[in-house]
């Protein structure tokens, strides 16, 4: 149940909201006054709140200031119907997570509201950097006893007592953003925000934007000021994944940032200053970026003042086991089933599978395993045919259709397997269905991001995104 809190003065304001977020997973209290909000606080401990800036009484600047001496990661989001730059900007000085202008437009609300409850769920998670010896007590799944673990464990450890900019390098799958927000909890930031943003998600333009905000009018939609990332992380530590995929001129505002602490708006000219810890993330070889001059070898170097280079799973395979006991926890508990065992069969098919997409193919892998499963115990029929048969899936990869040319005889066996379900079942649309199931798997097996999606899809990125549309992908999977 997510609870929030608003404080707003006007009847017709807490009537609207009530309407706007009468939803069974979502409970509303209201307070009229700042006063009256400060004393619900300590009791209510609300996910989010919502406040007006002008009131009588106490005004929402200083409620907010008093809510942050109470608690300092609470997302709070601030109204007005008088909105000027000066009080934007001093509410992302005193810790707003947002700062809006009244009328609002209800669905966008609903998704601020939303994306903020996202991150007050981030924030409040802990990442324990030391091995433990159960895999229940890793809050965020960093689980391994192995040695390059361990030796990410000591990195996490050192990084934590400084400000130091870090660079996290790994394949797709590894746990780049976990090793992050292990970072964050462990720094002296910790009771400040984190915030995450995918540059390969976004266009250049949208991404800008996103990091720096913009100026009412700066560009077509630009109908209000929107305050960025940096802004809004002022005192805390933002961690921007897949630093690779962005643009020259992007890169260029980034290291300024770096250098100088500060940064405009885009269509701005007021110099913005933000005390920010980086932590960067990319899949990509950055050097060898820097050498084909599509990556700033000045940005690299004020990166990559301590990297932490995440292993690849069958790299460190001593550590399935452990990572499967904390998936079998992990996912049972939320499914509310018993905790699965798993015969020993089972164990050796995963310690001989190569893991192209790491822990995170791992994690979906014991999903579906779960899914299959008809008793209290996983055998190899629950798991997925490119484990227990290695050979099939091998002669598939080494012999791929040609352009126009027939499929190979694997993929010609799950066609049969689709017409067998279609003919006993008249509902069952097999394109469709099987169309909307690539696109889901595509999107898990790159932590949803859109462009390499579609690179493994085969398919243009604005292809992918009218698929997603079309399927109700986006709300199957909880992405943007």
């Amino acid at each position: 149940m997510d609870k929030l809190l608003l404080i707003d003065d006007e009847a017709d304001v807490q009537y609207s909201f009530r309407r706007i977020f009468d939803s069974p997973g979502v409970e509303l209290t209201t307070a009229s006054s700042g006063e009256e909000a400060l004393r619900l606080l300590p009791k209510l401990k609300p996910d989010l709140i919502l406040s007006d800036v002008r009131m009588g009484g106490m005004n929402g600047l200083e409620t907010l200031r008093r809510i942050r001496q109470l608690d300092a990661k609470v997302p709070v989001i601030l109204m007005t119907a008088y909105g000027t730059t000066a009080t934007a900007i001093e509410a992302m000085k005193l810790g707003a997570y947002d700062y809006v202008l009244k009328p609002f437009d209800a669905p966008k609300l609903k998704q601020l509201v939303a994306a903020g409850l996202n991150a007050a769920r981030a924030m409040r998670q802990v990442v324990s950097y030391q091995p433990l010896l159960e895999s229940e007590d890793y809050d965020l799944g960093i689980v391994g006893r192995s040695e390059p673990m361990q030796n990410v464990f000591k990195l996490i450890g050192q990084l934590a007592t400084s400000d130091a900019t870090a660079l996290i390098t790994g394949e797709s799958g590894t746990g780049k953003e976990l090793v992050a927000r292990a970072i964050y909890s462990h720094s002296g930031r910790a009771d400040r925000p984190f915030l995450a943003v995918n540059c390969a998600a976004l266009p250049e333009n949208l991404l800008e934007s996103e990091l720096f905000g913009h100026e009412k009018g700066a560009f077509t939609g630009a109908h209000a000021q929107r305050i960025g990332r940096f802004e809004q992380c002022h005192g805390g530590t933002l961690f921007l994944d897949e630093i690779g995929d962005m643009t020259l001129a992007t890169q260029a505002k980034v290291l300024r940032v770096l250098q100088s602490g500060t940064f405009e708006r885009v269509g701005g000219n007021q110099p913005i200053t933000a005390d920010v810890r980086l932590i960067a993330a990319t899949n990509k070889a950055l050097e060898d970026a820097v050498a084909r001059r599509v990556f700033r070898e000045d940005l690299f170097y004020r990166l990559n003042v301590v990297r932490i280079h995440l292993p690849q799973l069958r790299e460190r395979r001593a550590d399935i086991p452990l990572l499967v006991d904390y998936f079998l926890k992990k996912h049972s508990q939320r499914v509310k089933q018993t905790p699965r065992k798993l015969v020993p069969d089972v164990l050796k098919a995963l310690n001989a599978h190569a893991w192209p997409g790491n822990v995170r193919e791992l994690e979906n892998v014991i999903q579906r395993a779960l899914v299959m499963c008809k008793g209290d115990t996983l055998t190899l029929a629950d798991l997925p045919a490119e484990l227990t048969q290695p050979g099939r899936a091998a002669a598939a990869t080494a012999v791929p259709a040609g352009e126009g040319g027939a499929a190979p005889a694997d993929l010609a066996g799950v066609a049969r397997t689709l017409f067998t379900w279609a003919r006993a079942n008249a509902q069952l649309k097999v394109l469709p269905a099987v169309e909307r199931e690539l696109i889901i798997a595509a999107l898990r097996e790159t932590g949803g991001n859109q462009v390499q999606a579609a690179r493994l899809l085969g398919i243009t990125r604005a292809t992918l995104r009218k698929r997603v549309e079309k399927f109700g992908i986006k709300q199957a999977l909880n992405i943007e």
